[in-house]
C-alpha cells in the first residue's frame, strides 16, 4: 500500500492506493484564480511516503515519544540523537549537581542547556539533528554594580505561559533548573577567556538586556538560522518542498502561529508586507526565483518585526556580545541571528586553559571537560568547542548535513 501527499501553497491532501495501475487525484475546485495560476505554472508537489502506510505510522510512532514527558520519552530522545547524530550519552559519577561558587562567575559567561524529555526535549532533539548543535538552549550571566548575579534568558516562560526574554536572579533560575524543570536539563558553564572578558563592556550589556526585557522570544527567525543553503541543510527526507508543505498545513491549522513563525520573516526577505504564505509563494515565482532560494536569504539583525526585534535564545546573547564589544570591528558585518547554538559555542571566546577553570569545575568527574558541566546525569559534548575566529558574513552559507556536519571554511 502506497501513501501519497499532494500539496500546493493553498492546500495539502493525501490518499493511498492498494492496486498498481493509473490513478487520478481530483481537486473539486481551485482555491481561487491564484491557486489555478500557480498550479498551471508550477504543478502540484507530490510526496511518496516510501515506507507505505504502516511504515509511515511506525515513523510517527518513533517521533511521537520524543515529546512525551516520561522515561520512555527521554530514552527515545537519547536513542534518536545516538542514531542520527552519533551523539554519546555517557553517565557521569554522582552527584550530578555541582556546588557552584558564584565568586568565580563573571558577566558574559555562557550557559548551554540540553533538554532531553517533554515538549522542549523533543523540539530540541529535532533542532539538534538539523543544525548539528549538541545543546538546544542557552542563557548568560550578568553581574550588577552591587555584585548581585543575574541570568539573561530568551525563552523564559512567564506567568501567562508566554516565552519571553527575562532577567532573573541567579538563585531563582538555578533552583528552577534543579527542582522544577521537567525536561531533565544537562547544563554546562562556558567561562569567557580572560582576554575576551577584559573587552566585555558590562554597562553596554546591561543596557541591551534591559531594552529587551519582557519582549517575546524570537520565533520569527528561528528556522532561518538553520537554513543557509538550497540543499545542504536538509537531512533526508526533508527538503524545501516538504518545508513549504509543512508550512502550508500549519498556515491552515494555526494561522496566527504560522504568521509568528515564518510569514513575517518571509515578507522581510521579499521586501513586502502582509503577504500570507500562499501569496509569498506566488510572489517569489513571479520574480523568477524559488522558495528554496528565499529561505536562504540571510536574516538581518536590525530587522524590526511587529512585536519588536526577534532574538532566539542564542541570538539574544550574541546581540549582547556585539553591544558589549566582543565582535570588535566585525560587528557590523556579522548577523548573529544567522547563528545556531553550535555556531556560538564554536566561537573562540571561551577559556582555553584548564588550569584557570574554577576548582569546583568537574571536580567529581575523572573526565576533564574543557568547560564546566554543572548539572545532569550525562556528560555533555560540544564538538568544535572554542575553535573558530569570527569573520565577516559568518555562518550565512554553511551546510549542516548529519551525521558529520562538515562545513567549509568561512562559510
Amino acid at each position: 500500500m502506497d501513501l501519497y501527499v499532494f500539496a500546493t501553497p493553498y492546500r495539502v491532501t493525501w490518499t493511498w492506493y492498494f492496486i498498481s495501475r493509473p490513478h487520478t487525484v481530483e481537486f473539486p475546485e481551485w482555491d481561487g484564480q491564484a491557486e489555478y495560476d500557480y498550479v498551471k505554472k508550477k504543478g502540484v508537489s507530490i510526496f511518496l511516503m516510501h515506507a507505505g502506510m504502516l511504515g509511515t505510522l511506525q515513523a510517527l510512532c518513533d517521533v511521537f515519544p520524543l515529546f512525551t514527558n516520561t522515561g520512555w520519552g527521554e530514552s527515545s530522545n537519547l536513542a534518536f540523537l545516538e542514531k542520527h547524530m552519533g551523539a554519546k550519552f555517557e553517565a557521569r559519577p554522582e552527584p550530578w549537581v555541582t556546588k557552584v561558587n558564584t565568586d568565580d562567575i563573571h558577566s558574559g559567561d555562557l550557559l548551554v542547556l540540553s533538554k532531553i524529555r517533554g515538549r522542549w526535549g523533543g523540539f530540541e532533539t529535532l533542532e539538534k539533528w538539523v543544525s548539528g548543535a549538541y545543546a538546544g538552549h542557552s542563557a548568560v550571566f550578568l553581574r550588577d554594580t552591587q555584585g548581585k548575579l543575574w541570568i539573561g534568558e530568551s525563552g523564559n516562560e512567564n506567568e501567562k505561559g508566554e516565552d519571553v526574554i527575562a532577567i532573573l536572579p541567579w538563585e531563582e533560575w538555578w533552583e528552577f533548573e534543579q527542582k522544577k524543570d521537567d525536561s531533565n536539563p544537562q547544563i554546562a558553564l562556558l567561562p569567557l577567556h580572560p582576554d575576551v572578558r577584559a573587552k566585555f563592556n558590562v554597562t553596554a550589556a546591561w543596557e541591551y538586556a534591559r531594552s529587551m526585557d519582557g519582549k517575546p522570544y524570537g520565533y520569527h527567525n528561528l528556522i532561518f538560522a538553520w537554513i543557509d543553503t538550497v540543499t545542504a541543510n536538509y537531512p533526508p527526507p526533508i527538503d524545501a518542498h516538504l518545508v513549504a508543505s509543512f508550512m502550508t498545513v500549519w498556515n491552515k491549522l494555526q494561522p496566527e502561529y504560522a504568521a509568528n513563525m515564518w510569514n513575517e520573516a518571509l515578507n522581510k526577505r521579499l521586501g513586502t508586507e502582509g503577504l500570507g504564505l500562499p501569496d509569498v509563494l506566488v510572489e517569489v515565482e513571479k520574480r523568477g526565483s524559488s522558495f528554496d532560494k528565499l529561505l536562504t536569504v540571510p536574516e538581518q539583525d536590525d530587522w524590526i518585526y511587529s512585536d519588536g526585534k526577534s532574538t532566539s535564545c542564542i541570538a539574544f546573547i550574541l546581540e549582547m556580545y556585539k553591544e558589549a564589544g566582543l565582535f570588535g570591528s566585525l560587528a557590523s558585518s556579522i548577523q548573529v541571528t544567522e547563528f545556531t547554538l553550535k555556531d556560538a559555542y564554536m566561537l573562540n571566546f571561551f577559556e582555553n586553559n584548564a588550569s584557570r577553570l574554577p576548582k569546583w569545575c568537574n571536580d567529581n568527574d575523572s573526565v576533564k571537560l574543557p568547560f564546566c558541566q554543572i548539572l545532569g546525569k550525562y556528560r555533555m559534548e560540544l564538538p568544535g568547542y572554542n575553535t573558530m575566529e569570527p569573520y565577516t558574513h559568518m555562518n550565512e552559507q554553511c551546510p549542516s548535513l548529519p551525521p558529520k556536519y562538515n562545513r567549509p571554511g568561512n562559510c
